[in-house]
């Protein structure tokens, strides 16, 4: 018996010093991370679109096109800088809530609270990216 937890022990160490982390970090970090840039950009390209052609109608200072495109951007990684911080926190806490739930079951409910408090970070960055948008004159 206690051979094979010995062996156990030792076949986990192997397959964590043998993984590859780039693959994960690509799908979890990166590829969200640029998809969220041109999507970005894109809103302010579209802006900057729609003003031009409203200029005829309600002329606007050039200074507006990037105090409105520097508005977006903080938006975006407000929302942005908040999820990955969340997403952190989250994994710290469902990686140590499930070692404590298979130990003492009862402490379900304090790892789902603590989760919660976790993606509260996230809605945190949202309503400062509402805030930040409100602020931005309509268009």
């Amino acid at each position: 018996m206690k051979q094979r937890k010995q062996n156990s022990r030792k076949n986990l160490k192997q397959v964590a010093r043998n993984r590859k982390f780039i693959i994960p970090l690509l799908a979890a970090i990166i590829i969200p991370s640029l998809a969220a840039a041109l999507f970005s950009v894109q809103l302010i390209a579209g802006a900057t679109i729609k003003v031009s052609a409203n200029q005829s109608v309600d002329p606007i200072p050039t200074e507006f096109y990037s105090q409105y495109g520097v508005g977006l951007l903080a938006a975006g990684v407000a929302v942005a800088g908040s999820c990955i911080g969340a997403g952190i926190a989250i994994s710290g806490a469902a990686s140590a809530g499930v070692a404590a739930i298979v130990e003492r079951p009862e402490t379900s409910v304090w790892v789902l609270i603590l989760a919660g408090l976790g993606e509260g970070v996230a809605i945190y960055g949202l309503l400062i990216a509402i805030l930040i948008l409100g602020k931005l004159p309509a268009v």
